[in-house]
């Protein structure tokens, strides 16, 4: 199978393999998004290839006893060798064993999920810096791969650290992202899953473009169809998926899930204080900070700056899809029907649902609605912005979901509606767009130029309403260019 959708992250590694200088690569991501894959494809067949995993809450003594029993079946076919006493020892017998090779020859060492190999007191990063800067540093065949699923642990020991193994990374450091739409309906289509967009839509609502997750999908079915498969049927696959995927992100993630779940239930999200104020294991401080810089780092958590406020006033929001719809639709609802996702379609909650989880996968596709627009050059800025009204204040408040400011003195209010068909505008409707454009005008003090746009799934009619209220629109499909 060849690797879909990942043109950038291969022109690194492209680079890395054919230069002629050692390579030292890192790469990481939240699980399940292809990290181990996208290594293993890329340098099958390249040269001499050499993988160990780390074992998760396993003894420094296991681990190595893992490097022995791996180093075995790759240089020995088989035949043991004693485990090595630390990793100085075994890091020095993968060296002896690369300098027999000649150095025609590309030798590749994948280091997956390091964070696990290298815990507390295994003294495995302080041998990696042996290992790379006293030898492997001047073999000019050799490429060193480290992978990781801890974002943060990553960042800092690694892309940040100030010791022995800072500034040695050769090639820009690869942050592995979920799949785009795009991405996604290519994958799809390379397992022979065909599904028009909107199903394509449905989908990414409720996973993410996480390649693991979408590889689960069976062929012939529809989006409600392998969505109940997924979270509802009497084996489905992703019901233990959350925990699952907190515990091999973070050694103590109960706070970190106590934000997910706070955030959950609220469309708007909230200010780093307001957080602060309503997970009480967290206490104003850097610890607390840490936590929310983490799940921003692993793609959990969305900023949205409000227009016209300063940036530590900015709104956290939950935007990763199979982490809302698992809090939304899955935890603690006990057993389920067979048919429990079929018969919520269409449902008040349904809907609700929907709305906030597209306008999430709109902001994930924030370049893809500029080009639409043809604003790539004159867009300035992304924000949101809300306006609450005192309860003195006889004014109704006021939202707008997405506000694209423009370097050209304009501004684009975007209007985002999740729907099974093409809008059509009432004339109710036409009143609360004109309502929303003048009282942004008014609160903000604004002297811009302001055009409402539309973002919806199917588009909106072109009526007389729809002439009186909006001066343009997009549909999904511009979120798959």
């Amino acid at each position: 199978m060849t690797i879909v959708g990942r043109e950038q992250e291969i022109s690194i590694l492209t680079q890395a393999f054919e230069s002629e200088r050692p390579e030292f690569l890192a790469i990481y991501g939240r699980r399940r998004v292809g990290k181990t894959y996208l290594i293993r494809e890329f340098f099958k067949n390249k040269g001499l290839y050499f993988e160990l995993t780390g074992i998760k809450d396993a003894s420094k003594a296991s681990q190595i006893k893992n490097f022995s029993v791996v180093y075995s079946d790759t240089y020995l076919r088989g035949d043991r060798i004693d485990s090595p006493k630390d990793w100085d020892d075994a890091l020095n017998i993968l060296r002896k064993e690369i300098e027999k090779k000649s150095e025609s020859q590309k030798v590749i060492v994948f280091f997956d999920e390091l964070p696990w190999l290298a815990s507390r007191k295994s003294g495995f990063l302080e041998s990696l810096d042996l290992f790379w800067n006293r030898y492997m540093s001047s073999r000019k065949n050799f490429i060193l791969v480290i992978c990781g699923s801890a974002a943060e642990w990553m960042i800092k020991k690694i892309v940040s650290h100030k010791g022995g193994l800072h500034n040695r990374l050769t090639q820009p450091p690869i942050n592995l992202m979920p799949f785009t739409l795009i991405q996604t309906e290519h994958y799809l289509e390379s397992i022979n899953v065909q599904l028009e967009r909107k199903q394509l839509v449905d989908i990414y609502m409720a996973v993410g473009g996480v390649a693991y997750y979408l590889n689960l999908i069976p062929r012939g079915k529809s989006s409600a169809e392998i969505i109940s498969s997924l979270f509802f049927s009497k084996q489905a696959p992703l019901l233990a998926e959350f925990r699952n995927l907190f515990d091999s992100l973070y050694d103590n993630p109960q706070k970190h899930i106590e934000v997910i779940k706070i955030l959950a239930q609220t469309r708007h999200g909230l200010t780093q204080t307001e957080i602060f104020n309503k997970v009480k294991s967290l206490s104003p401080g850097g610890g607390a900070v840490l936590v929310l810089e983490e799940l921003e780092n692993c793609g959990f958590l969305f900023r949205v700056h409000d227009f016209g406020k300063k940036k530590k006033d900015a709104r956290y929001r939950l935007i990763d899809g199979f982490v809302l719809f698992y809090l939304k639709w899955v935890e603690g609802q006990g057993e389920f029907s067979e048919h429990f996702w079929i018969r919520k379609q269409g449902s008040a909650s349904y809907y609700t649902w929907a709305g906030y989880a597209f306008e999430n996968i709109c902001f994930q596709h924030y370049r893809q609605i500029l080009r639409g627009l043809e604003l790539s050059v004159v867009a300035e800025a992304k924000s949101g912005w809300r306006y609450l009204p005192s309860k003195n204040d006889v004014d109704d408040g006021a939202q707008i979901d997405l506000i694209i400011d423009r370097a050209d003195k304009c501004i684009n209010l975007c209007e985002i509606k999740f729907c099974d068909h093409e809008l059509t505008i009432s004339k109710a409707y036409v009143q609360i767009l004109r309502k929303k454009k003048s009282c942004f005008k008014e609160k903000t003090g604004t002297r811009k130029t302001l055009f409402t746009t539309m973002i919806t799934t199917y588009g909106v009619k072109k009526d007389s309403h729809y002439l009186e209220a909006v001066d343009g629109q997009l549909t999904m499909d511009v979120l798959f260019e």
